[in-house]
């Protein structure tokens, strides 16, 4: 693998405007572990050789995503993730800004009690879904779903995280 390809987390932009979150421990760590695991599970497989990777996570509360959600997707409820990706992707190019991911807190914090995952477990899953999403994935149909769903399970399992889709994991 040629390291001059390897995006740093110097072009991943981290915000937490929701503020401290007990439950998660070093969530900007976290979003850089997913960062880079990304590119490294996916390089191999897509042929992704980028060095100029760009991209930005922001952790927010229900009100500031429930308010994006409705003026971007005509939804008017808060949601555990929205992507906006930059726009076509173009694998190999000598630059990619990817686009932006938007996190609930609250949201991630009830679903992973809802669902029995640890709030890092699952907000790490989120972190990848979203990046998943500006890397081109999607979910609208079942076979769409099932591509992205094994690429999460692949990235997650590099990272420490269980399968999420699987019932007997969802205490770890």
């Amino acid at each position: 693998m040629d390291s001059s390809h390897i995006p740093t987390t110097d072009t991943l932009y981290f915000d937490n405007t929701f503020g401290e979150i007990p439950a998660i421990e070093n969530p900007e760590a976290l979003a850089a572990q997913a960062w880079l695991t990304v590119w490294a599970v996916l390089s191999p497989i897509d042929g992704c050789g980028s060095d100029g990777w760009e991209a930005s996570i922001v952790l927010a509360d229900d009100d500031h995503v429930r308010t994006l959600n409705k003026a971007f997707r005509g939804k008017d409820k808060a949601t555990n993730v929205l992507s906006f990706p930059d726009g076509e992707m173009s694998i190999g190019a000598d630059a990619l800004p990817l686009g932006d991911i938007i996190i609930a807190v609250p949201t991630v914090l009830r679903e992973a009690e809802e669902q029995e995952k640890t709030p890092r477990n699952h907000l790490c899953h989120l972190m990848v879904h979203g990046l998943l999403h500006l890397c081109g994935y999607d979910h609208e149909s079942e076979d769409e779903a099932q591509v992205m769903e094994d690429a999460e399970i692949r990235i997650l399992a590099h990272l420490g995280v269980p399968n999420p889709y699987e019932e007997d994991t969802r205490h770890e």
